[in-house]
C-alpha cells in the first residue's frame, strides 16, 4: 500500500510539472571510430535531452573490447591536437563490449571553458601544470573516448601511445570521437 501511495505521489508531481520544462526535444547523434585501423566497427550512440536548463547525456558504446575501461571527454576539436578538453567521466564495457553512461551538466551551444586570469593549480601528478594560462571563453562542442590504459589499447590492436586523457594522465589512444561533424560545428552546438 505504501509503495502504491508513493508511486501515485510521484506520478502526480511529474504530471504537475510545467510542460515548458520539457520543451526541448531529444538530440541524437553517433560517435565514430577515431582511426580506420583501431576498432573500425566500434561506435557510440549519444542522446541528449534538456530539462530546466540542464542536459542529460546518455551514451551507449558498441563494438569495444569487453571488460575494459574508457575515459569520456568534452573536447574542442575531435582529433589531435584536441584543443581544450575536460574529463567528463568513465565508461566500463561489459563482457560483450557494450558500455553505458549517463552524465548531467551543460552539453549545449553554451558549453565552454574560460580562465579570466592566471591562478595557481595543485600539483598532484607529475605532468600537472603549476598554473593555468589565461584563456578567453572557448566553445567546446565535440566528444571523445579514450582507452583508460595504453596496455588495453595495445591488446585491442590500437597502438601504444600514452595520452593525458584519464584521471591519472596515463591513458591510451582515442578510440571514438565526433569527427563525423565539422571541427567548428560539433554536435553540442545544435543543442539548445
Amino acid at each position: 500500500m505504501r509503495k502504491a501511495l508513493l508511486s501515485a505521489a510521484l506520478a502526480a508531481t511529474y504530471f504537475a510539472m510545467p510542460a515548458s520544462s520539457f520543451a526541448d526535444p531529444n538530440v541524437f547523434f553517433k560517435m565514430v571510430p577515431s582511426s580506420a585501423t583501431c576498432l573500425p566497427n566500434a561506435n557510440a550512440r549519444v542522446t541528449i535531452s534538456t530539462h530546466d536548463g540542464l542536459q542529460y547525456m546518455h551514451v551507449e558504446t558498441f563494438g569495444l573490447p569487453p571488460s575494459n575501461g574508457f575515459d569520456f571527454f568534452v573536447i574542442q576539436v575531435p582529433k589531435a591536437p584536441f584543443g581544450m578538453s575536460w574529463y567528463q567521466g568513465d565508461i566500463k564495457t561489459d563482457s560483450h563490449g557494450f558500455g553505458i553512461a549517463d552524465f548531467v551538466g551543460v552539453f549545449s551551444n553554451e558549453t565552454f571553458i574560460v580562465a579570466p586570469g592566471i591562478a595557481p593549480a595543485p600539483l598532484i601528478f607529475p605532468t600537472d601544470a603549476a598554473s593555468n594560462p589565461a584563456t578567453p571563453p572557448v566553445q567546446m562542442y565535440h566528444l571523445g573516448l579514450w582507452f583508460d590504459s595504453p596496455a588495453e589499447a595495445v591488446a585491442a590492436g590500437c597502438g601504444n601511445a600514452t595520452t593525458p586523457f584519464n584521471g591519472t594522465h596515463n591513458a591510451g589512444v582515442q578510440v571514438l570521437n565526433t569527427s563525423n561533424f565539422p571541427d567548428l560545428h560539433g554536435p553540442l552546438l545544435s543543442v539548445f
